[in-house]
């Protein structure tokens, strides 16, 4: 007679355990510490919330001409909507703003497209990078196809603050990586001239970079021979990220194990084979965070163009603070712009960690 042992089946998990009276109890009431200092955080809220909400929304001005409007001892809302396009767009004319619209518009089609399976990634990202900014700049520029020519000097706002960020974004990446590539190179000259450059560039701050790229790089050209400012700018910002972005990816490339290299040689792979299907995929994806993290910094950095004379978002509410109707608004716009770079950046931030969950191939241990 054979007995035959069968496993109890296990049991749901209590109530208690699950759900978001769990989650409240795991991550605040834990211990006596934990309690301490949820208690001590609630208090503070209880401090600030109601001042700030009774300022911001209850006693807040949300229409006028000037700042004689705003009489209720709340926020003067109403000097974001009088210089709102202002911020968005800088002194882009009113009637050709739709241009800027579309461009972003076409912008955010092309990335969403990213998410058709049927659509070959290869050439769209090379729509992207080829196609899209000579359709964008004719768009912003205009002076052909019946487009109405638009100074760069009249760019500004949010529009030349993302315009900044996303440039210098797209056109650091790659060259941080051919930089870092460089760096580990076993070529003497390659490695020396990409060392000497990223450690030349992270050397001194990125406001110097711009007064260079502004001022001194003209002093150096021939007569009659001049680059517009905006692209001086743009290159300046570019190599000042792809350095930190080399040194970011650099770090990546060393946390590789050797066998990867080796493995990839042991399948006859060129050097360039081996990097872009082997080495780089992997890499790239250990340094998602601080590929991010590099992105956002690069994007704040952007407030420094205005140093240079270029009125960005924050360039915008500067001046516009000077304006005599609208003195003693000073709080507002910058509570105005700290709230647009935190949600970008805190929508760039969320982006990487969906990421890196969607690529998190690693090996953990039950």
């Amino acid at each position: 007679m054979t007995i035959e042992f069968k496993p109890s089946p296990s049991l749901p998990p209590p109530q208690s355990s699950v759900g978001a009276v769990a989650w409240i109890r795991k991550n605040f009431f834990s211990s006596p510490l934990n309690i301490a200092l949820t208690l001590f955080s609630l208090y503070i809220l209880y401090l600030l919330l109601p001042p700030m909400v009774q300022w911001a929304l209850i006693d807040a001005t949300w229409q006028g001409t000037s700042k004689a409007a705003c009489t209720a001892g709340g926020a003067c809302w109403a000097f974001i909507g009088v210089y709102f396009k202002q911020f968005m767009y800088g002194l882009y004319p009113a009637a050709e703003t739709w241009r800027v619209n579309l461009a972003l518009i076409l912008l955010i089609l092309l990335v969403a497209m990213y998410a058709v399976k049927a659509i070959h990634k290869g050439l769209l990202t090379a729509v992207i990078l080829l196609v899209y900014p000579v359709v964008a700049f004719i768009l912003f520029a205009g002076g052909m196809f019946g487009l109405e020519s638009v100074e760069t000097t009249n760019w500004g706002g949010l529009f030349l603050t993302t315009l900044l960020g996303v440039v210098g974004i797209v056109a650091s990446l790659p060259l941080g990586v051919l930089l870092a590539l460089g760096r580990r190179s076993d070529m003497p000259i390659v490695k020396s001239v990409c060392v000497v450059f990223i450690e030349t560039i992270r050397a001194v701050p990125l406001i110097t970079i711009l007064f260079m790229a502004s001022v001194m790089i003209p002093l150096f050209l021939p007569d009659g021979l001049n680059f517009n400012k905006l692209l001086r700018v743009l290159i300046g910002i570019t190599l000042f990220s792809a350095a930190y972005m080399a040194e970011v990816i650099r770090g990546g490339l060393q946390a590789i194990p050797k066998g990867q290299y080796e493995a990839a040689d042991a399948m006859g792979l060129t050097y360039w084979q081996s990097m872009t299907l082997v080495i780089l995929p992997q890499a790239l994806k250990l340094v998602i965070p601080g590929i991010v993290n590099t992105f956002i910094g690069l994007f704040k950095d952007t407030t420094l163009v205005y140093i240079v004379g270029m009125f960005d978002l924050l360039g915008r509410i500067q001046a516009a603070n000077h304006d005599a109707n609208w003195l003693g608004t000073t709080t507002e716009g910058y509570a105005f712009a700290g709230f647009v770079y935190w949600a970008i950046c805190f929508g760039m931030s969320r982006y990487s960690m969906a990421v890196e969950r969607k690529l998190d191939t690693g090996h953990k241990r039950n």
